[in-house]
């Protein structure tokens, strides 16, 4: 009894080292037991290097006899030490981040993938454990890299987590005689040397989390009819306004208008305490000033802007500015237009000598003298960069012999698409129109010119009627007879003293 008790400790013992001398790790996606696997690319231009880590025998989520592969960082088919297994097993249950911090360690990726796949393709593979990424230099543009993807295998379906952040450009519109404003919009109306409100924004990565650096950079290009004003610049993350952790460039070398510039947003929120999380939204507004070189009519004054952004969560990043993507250009869009007054007679000639003042009525305050023009040769007056709303054109002075006209006072009116694509400029503007309040004026219209042509008629002065000479012969006589009065009155005083 004593020899059989002896037995089974021994064999007991036995059991206990063998078990423990077999390296095994979880996967926390269970597969199926097989000798060859299928890893198996999502559809798309993104193409993936596969590194075979380790090899081993799978059973269920079980890797066993675990041997380094072809891509480790020790000889290709040498027992995977028990200190490897222990350091990998650790970190289950830990971020994606934190369990690559790790598994990059044994992992040499300056050696030649066991394979690559791309749009579907698939990779047969044995048993292991293997990275996934994109292959570098590969992604560009709009798009971001794939977080390294690590599996033990198992057939596999590469599952992407790219994420790229989302930008929009807007600007408000005002009307000045009734002082409502829009909402944030893609298109406006304005007069020359009126401020304009513009807001950039860009919603940081859903993977922002995933990054050790984070490049956040506003791109923005205006045309010369739009002046920037530097001083208006508010940045915000989230709703609350910030003022140091970015900076304010005005001397670009892209062409760019200004730009602003987080180049390293991680760091700066840390620095100086505001929260950044996935998907926070980062927000820029300032005004530019509609100028004199303003283009009238449809063809409008374009502001756009891009957003430039960190694109690969597998980058040390550190000493440099990091891999970079960015988001296509959007657009908005600025109008203004022309008032043309054309001075004719009554038999509808062109009539020379007039002044013209322009004025703009406005809400809760005096009407704003738009323009004063005066002409000594010309017939033809033009008001140059207005806005929507309503004008009154007043006579300030008149030719001569011909009567003033009473006053004028119209509307412009516009309307714009609100919601545009970027692509056709000249289709944005839908309507101008130029309508009468009171006085005598009927506008013809055109879109692509911007402008609103009209005449005004003046009429000329009467020359009442007179009949005979009589009036200018009395006129004469009694002048005459005064005159020779005076003369005897003189002589007769003149005698008198002498007496």
């Amino acid at each position: 009894m004593k020899k059989m008790k002896k037995v089974m400790a021994l064999l007991l013992s036995l059991v206990m080292v063998l078990a423990m001398s077999i390296a095994t790790f979880a996967t926390e996606n269970p597969t199926g037991s097989s000798n060859t696997y299928t890893i198996t690319a999502p559809s798309g231009s993104h193409q993936y290097e596969i590194y075979q880590i380790f090899t081993g025998d799978l059973s269920g989520t079980i890797l066993s006899n675990v041997k380094w592969g072809a891509n480790g960082t020790v000889t290709k088919g040498e027992a995977v030490s028990q200190d490897v297994i222990d350091a990998l097993t650790a970190v289950n249950g830990k971020t994606d981040v934190e369990k690559l911090e790790v598994i990059k360690q044994y992992a040499n990726l300056t050696s030649t993938p066991v394979g690559t796949v791309t749009n579907g393709s698939t990779y047969e593979a044995e048993a292991g454990y293997y990275l996934i990424k994109d292959k570098d230099n590969t992604v560009s543009g709009t798009d971001a890299y794939t977080l390294y993807i690590v599996k033990v295998v198992g057939n596999v379906d590469i599952d992407p987590k790219s994420e790229v952040p989302s930008f929009e450009k807007k600007l408000k519109d005002k009307n000045d005689t009734d002082g409502t404003e829009t909402d944030w919009q893609d298109s406006a109306d304005y007069d020359i040397g009126d401020e304009i409100p513009f807001k950039l924004e860009g919603k940081v990565a859903a993977n922002y989390s995933e990054y050790k650096q984070y490049y956040f950079a506003f791109h923005d290009e205006q045309e010369d009819g739009l002046t920037f004003n530097a001083s208006t610049v508010k940045v915000f993350v989230g709703d609350v306004e910030v003022t140091q952790g970015y900076q304010l460039n005005i001397t670009s070398t892209d062409g760019c208008t200004f730009e602003v510039v987080f180049e390293d947003l991680k760091a700066a929120a840390e620095e100086y305490g505001y929260t950044v999380e996935n998907g926070t939204k980062i927000r820029v507004e300032y005004t530019a000033t509609l100028n004199k070189d303003a283009v009238l009519g449809s063809h409008g004054n374009l502001n756009k802007a891009k957003l430039e952004f960190s694109n690969n969560p597998n980058e040390e990043q550190e000493g440099h500015k990091p891999e970079t993507g960015e988001t296509p250009w959007d657009n908005v869009i600025v109008f203004t237009y022309k008032v043309v007054i054309n001075k004719i007679d009554s038999d509808r000639q062109p009539l020379a000598g007039a002044e013209f003042t322009l004025t703009k009525e406005v809400k809760d305050g005096d009407p704003i003298k738009v323009a004063v023009i005066k002409s000594t040769d010309g017939t033809s007056f033009t008001f140059k960069g207005l806005d929507d709303g309503k004008y009154t054109l007043t006579e300030t002075k008149t030719p001569a012999e011909y009567n003033t006209i009473a006053p004028i006072t119209f509307t412009v009116n516009a309307d714009h698409t609100i919601t545009w694509d970027g692509t056709n400029r000249d289709a944005v503007l839908t309507e101008l129109t130029g309508t009468k309040v009171t006085g005598e004026i009927t506008f013809t219209e055109n879109k692509t010119e911007g402008s609103l042509n009209a005449d005004v008629v003046n009429n000329k002065g009467s020359e009442l009627p007179s009949t005979g000479g009589m009036g200018t012969t009395i006129f004469y006589v009694v002048g005459s007879i005064l005159v020779l009065g005076a003369a005897i009155l003189l002589i007769t005083k003149k005698r008198m003293s002498a007496r």
